[in-house]
Formats: structure tokens, sequence, C-alpha cells
């Protein structure tokens, strides 16, 4: 039997308040599967970013577990979950989370010089075209676009090669015509990359790009279904 990429078994998380112990998410079991693309949606407030957040190891569980291609996040401290987030997990942030100080290329190339690859540099220059910004690579953030540096976002994601990939409202901070682009450009690259793909998403049209959407309500899912958009085939393993 083929071992899952993500397993997530009855995962809670629970933060302290002035009025209590307030429960973010409840018993949620999850199972994705490599090359998958999955869509967690729900109102604000359900619990859908905490569970991104925990799937990809940027934050302990109250209980429960998450495994990662197998490995058992709960049996890690902040360290072991760092340098696994390093070999297999690629980001993409509503807020792009490029650094400021370091240049389009730069900023690619980073993920791949910490694996200690030689050809960063060329790699990056590769992704960046992919990505439509050969003649930006030399720009700081602050001289782009929203919509490019989503794209040197997409492109620094994908650099290392990474097995996962989580995105967290990728389109969250543009405009309509940007983030339809954006959307078509994540899909080919993930396509093209066979990369287990996770997003948190409010848009409906997003949500139905992906193979399985996940609903939560209150911190317990609601529904995982299928996607029941039969136009769109190329985000489905």
């Amino acid at each position: 039997m083929l071992q899952s990429m993500i397993r997530v078994e009855k995962l809670c998380k629970s933060v302290p308040t002035t009025e209590g112990v307030l429960e973010i998410l409840r018993d949620v079991d999850l199972e994705i599967d490599a090359a998958d693309t999955v869509a967690i949606v729900g109102a604000s407030g359900s619990g859908k970013s905490t569970l991104l957040g925990l799937m990809a190891g940027l934050d302990a569980a109250s209980s429960g577990d998450v495994f990662l291609s197998g490995h058992s996040l709960a049996s890690m401290d902040e360290e072991a979950r760092a340098i696994l987030r390093g070999q297999l997990v690629g980001f993409v942030f509503q807020s792009f989370q490029l650094l400021p100080s370091l240049t389009a290329l730069e900023n690619v190339m980073l993920p791949i010089e910490l694996k200690g690859e030689k050809s960063a540099r060329e790699k990056a220059l590769q992704l960046l075209d992919r990505v439509g910004l050969a003649e930006r690579a030399h720009h700081y953030p602050n001289q782009l676009s929203g919509g490019e540096q989503q794209r040197v976002a997409i492109g620094r994601a994908f650099a290392t090669e990474a097995k996962i990939l989580f995105a967290d409202e990728p389109t969250g901070n543009l405009d309509t015509a940007t983030g339809a682009k954006i959307v078509e450009l994540l899909f080919d690259l993930n396509k093209e990359f066979a990369t287990t793909l996770v997003l948190v998403t409010h848009e409906d049209r997003l949500a139905q790009r992906c193979g399985r959407i996940v609903r939560l309500v209150s911190g317990v899912v609601s529904s995982d279904e299928k996607s029941s958009h039969e136009d769109e085939k190329k985000c489905v393993r």
C-alpha cells in the first residue's frame, strides 16, 4: 500500500483566552496522496489557515499528529520540523513574504543555496524566466508590482522541487485579472513538477481548480469531496 504524502490524525488545536479555552480545530482526519491538489475552504475563523500551518509544521498541535511523507511532526521539536520543511515543503503566502533586502533573483536563489546546491543562480534564473520575470531579476520587491512579487514567490516555492506546496490565499492581495494569471501559473507549474498542492482559499473558482475540496466549519471537517468542476482537469492527478 502506497504511503500518503500527508496524513492528519485526530488533530486538535486550542488556545487559552480570558473567557476560557478556545478550540480552533477538533479531531481533524485527512489523507492526501502524492500529486493530489486539495483546497481547504471555510468561513473566516473556521480554522483553515491554522490547519495549513499545522500541516506545514509551522505550529505545534495541542494533540493528534501530522505525518509528512511518513515523518511524524508530533515527535519533532521546532528545529527538526524546520529541517524537514527545508527538505519537503514550499510555500506561497498571501503577503508574498519576500525578503526586501534581496533582489528577485536572490530571493529565488536563497532556498536553493540553503539546500547546498551549487547551481543556485542558474536554476533561479531559469525559474524567473519560467514565471515571466527574467528581465526583472535584479529588481527589489519594492520595485515590483503585487503580481510580480507573487510570481517571484511562486518561483521560490518551486526552486527546491519540494514534494509539497502549501499556499495560503495566494491571490488574496491581487486584483481579479492578476489573480487569474497567478492561478494559471501556479497550476501549470504544479502539474509540471508533480507537486502535492494544498491551498487555503475563500474563492470558490480557485477551489474548483483542485481535485478535492475540504470544507471546515468551526474547526471540524464538514465535507471532503472531489471537485465538481468538469471543465478543469489539469490540476487533477
